[in-house]
Protein backbone atom coordinates (compact mmCIF):
# COMPACT_ATOMS: atom_id res chain seq x y z
CA UNK A 1 0.00 0.00 0.00
CA UNK A 2 1.24 3.23 -0.76
CA UNK A 3 2.04 5.08 2.21
CA UNK A 4 0.78 9.06 1.42
CA UNK A 5 3.49 11.54 2.74
CA UNK A 6 2.88 15.13 1.99
CA UNK A 7 5.19 16.02 4.62
CA UNK A 8 7.97 17.57 2.10
CA UNK A 9 5.71 19.25 -0.04
CA UNK A 10 4.36 21.37 2.78
CA UNK A 11 7.57 22.22 4.31
CA UNK A 12 8.27 23.82 0.86
CA UNK A 13 5.37 25.33 0.02
CA UNK A 14 7.47 29.08 0.16
CA UNK A 15 9.04 27.35 -2.87
CA UNK A 16 6.08 26.31 -4.65
CA UNK A 17 4.05 29.46 -3.32
CA UNK A 18 7.23 31.52 -5.25
CA UNK A 19 6.54 29.62 -7.83
CA UNK A 20 3.12 30.38 -7.98
CA UNK A 21 3.97 33.73 -8.07
CA UNK A 22 6.35 33.52 -10.52
CA UNK A 23 3.60 31.87 -13.11
CA UNK A 24 1.09 34.63 -12.54
CA UNK A 25 3.65 37.67 -13.24
CA UNK A 26 4.80 35.58 -16.19
CA UNK A 27 1.56 35.25 -17.43
CA UNK A 28 0.09 38.55 -16.69
CA UNK A 29 3.10 40.15 -18.50
CA UNK A 30 2.35 37.86 -21.14
CA UNK A 31 -0.82 38.74 -21.85
CA UNK A 32 -0.67 42.45 -21.66
CA UNK A 33 2.42 42.17 -24.46
CA UNK A 34 0.09 38.92 -26.64
CA UNK A 35 -2.69 41.60 -26.54
CA UNK A 36 -1.01 44.62 -27.77
CA UNK A 37 0.16 42.00 -30.80
CA UNK A 38 -2.89 41.03 -30.90
CA UNK A 39 -4.62 44.43 -31.48
CA UNK A 40 -1.92 45.37 -33.82
CA UNK A 41 -1.91 42.16 -35.72
CA UNK A 42 -6.29 42.29 -36.15
CA UNK A 43 -5.88 46.10 -37.52
CA UNK A 44 -3.28 44.82 -39.87
CA UNK A 45 -5.30 41.98 -41.19
CA UNK A 46 -8.28 43.95 -41.89
CA UNK A 47 -6.25 46.98 -43.43
CA UNK A 48 -6.48 47.52 -47.23
CA UNK A 49 -2.59 47.35 -47.30
CA UNK A 50 -2.17 43.33 -49.06
CA UNK A 51 1.38 43.13 -48.16
CA UNK A 52 0.56 43.55 -44.50
CA UNK A 53 -2.20 41.10 -44.44
CA UNK A 54 -0.30 38.23 -46.20
CA UNK A 55 2.52 38.68 -43.63
CA UNK A 56 -0.22 38.63 -40.70
CA UNK A 57 -1.32 35.80 -42.30
CA UNK A 58 1.34 33.76 -42.11
CA UNK A 59 2.29 34.64 -39.24
CA UNK A 60 -0.55 33.55 -37.70
CA UNK A 61 -0.68 30.50 -39.61
CA UNK A 62 2.86 29.39 -38.47
CA UNK A 63 2.23 29.72 -34.93
CA UNK A 64 -1.35 28.13 -34.77
CA UNK A 65 -0.08 25.20 -36.85
CA UNK A 66 2.90 24.28 -34.88
CA UNK A 67 3.51 23.17 -31.31
CA UNK A 68 4.54 25.06 -28.79
CA UNK A 69 6.96 23.50 -27.71
CA UNK A 70 8.37 23.49 -30.67
CA UNK A 71 7.92 27.27 -30.63
CA UNK A 72 9.69 27.91 -27.78
CA UNK A 73 12.71 25.19 -28.20
CA UNK A 74 12.91 27.66 -31.53
CA UNK A 75 13.43 30.49 -29.85
CA UNK A 76 15.53 29.64 -26.66
CA UNK A 77 17.89 27.09 -29.01
CA UNK A 78 17.97 28.13 -32.35
CA UNK A 79 17.77 31.68 -32.47
CA UNK A 80 21.36 31.65 -30.81
CA UNK A 81 23.06 30.08 -33.50
CA UNK A 82 21.93 33.63 -35.37
CA UNK A 83 23.49 35.28 -32.77
CA UNK A 84 20.02 36.26 -30.97
CA UNK A 85 20.45 34.71 -27.07
CA UNK A 86 17.88 34.89 -24.36
CA UNK A 87 17.96 34.00 -20.60
CA UNK A 88 15.35 31.61 -20.06
CA UNK A 89 12.63 33.72 -18.26
CA UNK A 90 13.23 36.19 -21.51
CA UNK A 91 12.24 33.39 -23.79
CA UNK A 92 9.81 32.23 -21.98
CA UNK A 93 8.03 35.26 -21.89
CA UNK A 94 8.54 36.09 -26.25
CA UNK A 95 7.74 32.44 -26.81
CA UNK A 96 4.06 32.94 -24.54
CA UNK A 97 3.44 36.75 -26.20
CA UNK A 98 4.08 35.13 -29.84
CA UNK A 99 1.89 32.50 -29.47
CA UNK A 100 -1.19 34.42 -28.03
CA UNK A 101 -0.86 36.96 -30.08
CA UNK A 102 -1.70 35.07 -33.01
CA UNK A 103 -4.30 33.40 -31.46
CA UNK A 104 -5.78 36.38 -30.58
CA UNK A 105 -5.41 38.28 -33.24
CA UNK A 106 -8.00 35.88 -34.82
CA UNK A 107 -10.19 36.60 -31.76
CA UNK A 108 -10.16 40.21 -32.28
CA UNK A 109 -10.00 40.18 -36.31
CA UNK A 110 -13.36 38.49 -35.72
CA UNK A 111 -14.73 41.05 -33.74
CA UNK A 112 -13.94 43.87 -35.71
CA UNK A 113 -15.37 42.26 -38.57
CA UNK A 114 -18.98 41.75 -36.22
CA UNK A 115 -19.41 45.42 -35.91
CA UNK A 116 -22.04 46.26 -38.87
CA UNK A 117 -20.94 48.65 -41.37
CA UNK A 118 -23.68 51.02 -40.72
CA UNK A 119 -22.36 51.86 -36.97
CA UNK A 120 -19.56 53.15 -38.80
CA UNK A 121 -21.62 54.83 -41.19
CA UNK A 122 -23.41 56.38 -38.88
CA UNK A 123 -19.79 57.59 -36.79
CA UNK A 124 -19.04 59.42 -39.96
CA UNK A 125 -22.00 61.08 -40.50
CA UNK A 126 -21.92 62.82 -37.00
CA UNK A 127 -18.54 64.13 -38.11
CA UNK A 128 -16.25 61.53 -35.28
CA UNK A 129 -12.86 61.19 -36.79
CA UNK A 130 -11.00 58.16 -38.11
CA UNK A 131 -9.40 57.75 -34.50
CA UNK A 132 -12.19 58.05 -32.40
CA UNK A 133 -14.64 55.94 -34.75
CA UNK A 134 -12.08 52.82 -34.40
CA UNK A 135 -11.75 53.65 -30.64
CA UNK A 136 -15.63 53.81 -30.02
CA UNK A 137 -17.25 52.83 -33.07
CA UNK A 138 -15.11 49.57 -33.92
CA UNK A 139 -13.36 48.63 -30.67
CA UNK A 140 -15.38 48.92 -27.70
CA UNK A 141 -18.36 46.95 -29.19
CA UNK A 142 -15.98 44.78 -30.68
CA UNK A 143 -13.95 43.61 -27.21
CA UNK A 144 -17.25 43.49 -25.66
CA UNK A 145 -18.06 40.57 -28.28
CA UNK A 146 -15.14 38.71 -28.03
CA UNK A 147 -14.07 39.43 -24.72
CA UNK A 148 -15.30 35.37 -23.06
CA UNK A 149 -13.35 33.98 -26.17
CA UNK A 150 -10.10 36.33 -25.31
CA UNK A 151 -9.68 35.73 -21.64
CA UNK A 152 -10.51 31.97 -22.23
CA UNK A 153 -7.36 32.25 -24.56
CA UNK A 154 -5.61 34.26 -21.60
CA UNK A 155 -6.28 31.42 -19.12
CA UNK A 156 -5.26 28.66 -21.92
CA UNK A 157 -1.86 30.84 -22.00
CA UNK A 158 -1.54 30.68 -17.88
CA UNK A 159 -1.88 26.90 -18.21
CA UNK A 160 0.31 26.53 -21.34
CA UNK A 161 3.11 28.42 -19.61
CA UNK A 162 3.66 25.40 -17.29
CA UNK A 163 5.64 24.18 -20.48
CA UNK A 164 8.41 26.97 -20.26
CA UNK A 165 9.62 24.40 -17.59
CA UNK A 166 11.60 22.76 -20.07
CA UNK A 167 14.17 25.50 -21.18
CA UNK A 168 14.54 26.25 -17.48
CA UNK A 169 12.58 29.15 -17.03
CA UNK A 170 11.33 29.62 -13.30
CA UNK A 171 7.46 29.46 -12.36
CA UNK A 172 5.39 26.76 -10.76
CA UNK A 173 6.05 23.74 -13.35
CA UNK A 174 9.73 24.24 -12.61
CA UNK A 175 9.48 24.68 -8.67
CA UNK A 176 7.51 21.43 -8.72
CA UNK A 177 10.02 19.66 -11.09
CA UNK A 178 12.96 21.03 -8.56
CA UNK A 179 11.36 19.70 -5.27
CA UNK A 180 10.35 16.45 -7.05
CA UNK A 181 14.15 15.83 -7.90
CA UNK A 182 15.00 16.33 -4.01
CA UNK A 183 12.18 14.57 -2.57
CA UNK A 184 10.72 11.92 -5.15
CA UNK A 185 7.53 12.94 -3.30
CA UNK A 186 5.87 12.77 -7.51
CA UNK A 187 2.51 12.13 -6.90
CA UNK A 188 1.97 14.67 -3.77
CA UNK A 189 4.11 17.20 -5.48
CA UNK A 190 2.01 16.88 -8.63
CA UNK A 191 -1.70 16.12 -7.02
CA UNK A 192 -0.32 19.71 -5.19
CA UNK A 193 0.61 21.72 -8.57
CA UNK A 194 -2.65 20.10 -10.27
CA UNK A 195 -4.98 22.01 -7.26
CA UNK A 196 -2.45 25.41 -7.43
CA UNK A 197 -2.82 25.74 -11.34
CA UNK A 198 -6.77 25.01 -11.14
CA UNK A 199 -6.64 27.54 -8.51
CA UNK A 200 -4.97 30.26 -10.81
CA UNK A 201 -7.28 29.24 -12.86
CA UNK A 202 -10.38 30.12 -11.47
CA UNK A 203 -8.64 33.59 -9.61
CA UNK A 204 -8.18 34.67 -13.27
CA UNK A 205 -11.62 33.68 -14.49
CA UNK A 206 -13.22 35.91 -11.21
CA UNK A 207 -11.03 38.53 -12.21
CA UNK A 208 -11.89 38.62 -15.65
CA UNK A 209 -15.26 38.18 -14.67
CA UNK A 210 -15.42 41.20 -12.60
CA UNK A 211 -13.34 43.86 -15.42
CA UNK A 212 -16.44 42.31 -17.45
CA UNK A 213 -19.57 43.64 -14.91
CA UNK A 214 -16.86 46.65 -14.31
CA UNK A 215 -16.57 47.57 -18.17
CA UNK A 216 -18.54 45.19 -20.45
CA UNK A 217 -22.07 45.38 -19.46
CA UNK A 218 -24.63 47.62 -20.34
CA UNK A 219 -26.50 49.33 -17.77
CA UNK A 220 -29.80 48.08 -16.50
CA UNK A 221 -32.80 49.99 -18.50
CA UNK A 222 -34.93 51.70 -16.21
Amino acid sequence: MYQFNFGPVFENLDLLLHGAWLTVRLSFLAMILGLAVSLLGAVAKTSAIRPLRWLVDAYVEVIRNTPFLIQIFFIFFGLPAVGISMSPNTAALVALVINVGAYGTEIIRAGIESIPKGQIEAGRALGLSSVNIFRYVVVVPALRNIYPALTSQFIYLMLTSSVVSVISANDLASAGADLNARTFASFEIYLVLTVMYFLLALGFSALFGAIRRVFFTYPASR
